[in-house]
């Protein structure tokens, strides 16, 4: 499977720092999906949280737009590479993972349990959604799945783990090729 070596050759080359915390993209991914695998989640989550930030590799440099105080829609250009090579289950809670965050930030102890970089981008990704939005979001097909990736998401910055290699993924990566 060409494409899943080029997902991992992404990992493994990419060094950067995951924006304003102390681990990489790779890493963070990683830890997102050894989390879903902690709590014994079905395998589309457990690929949906590894490549919940893919957007980042594809973006030219995620920290530049930040100090523009742009946000760079990772979630978005994430979820459109991805939708031709992995199905809906997969791609939606990636596409939506973004507006999980905004959607539990109306909870103020979620809030204040964010990272700062965490709290910096969601100002970025339009803050807190409005009870309209939220009731739509809830609506959506993945919401459940979306909820718990981003929990995962925001859990996944430790530096101080075991962590599993990207390679330990392939199979599941190759298995889920649409």
């Amino acid at each position: 499977m060409q494409v899943v070596d080029k997902i991992i050759s992404n990992f493994t080359n990419n060094k950067s720092l995951y924006i304003g915390e102390k681990v990489t993209m790779s890493e963070h991914m990683i830890q997102t999906a050894m989390l879903a695998e902690k709590a014994k989640c079905n395998d589309d989550l457990i690929c949906s949280c590894l490549l919940h930030d893919y957007g980042h590799f594809i973006l030219e440099s995620p920290d530049e737009l930040v100090k523009k105080n742009l946000d760079g829609k990772h979630e978005d250009i994430g979820y459109e590479y991805l939708k031709s090579i992995f199905k809906k289950e997969i791609t939606d809670p990636i596409r939506y993972h973004v507006q999980a965050k905004r959607y539990l930030a109306r909870d103020k102890n979620y809030f204040e349990l964010l990272s700062e970089a965490s709290k910096i981008s969601l100002k970025l990704q339009g803050g807190v959604l409005k009870d309209d939005e939220s009731t739509k979001f809830e609506e959506q097909d993945y919401f459940k799945s979306t909820i718990l990736l981003r929990k995962f998401d925001d859990a996944a910055k430790k530096t101080d783990i075991k962590m599993k290699s990207i390679h330990d993924y392939k199979k599941l990566l190759t298995s889920k090729i649409k």
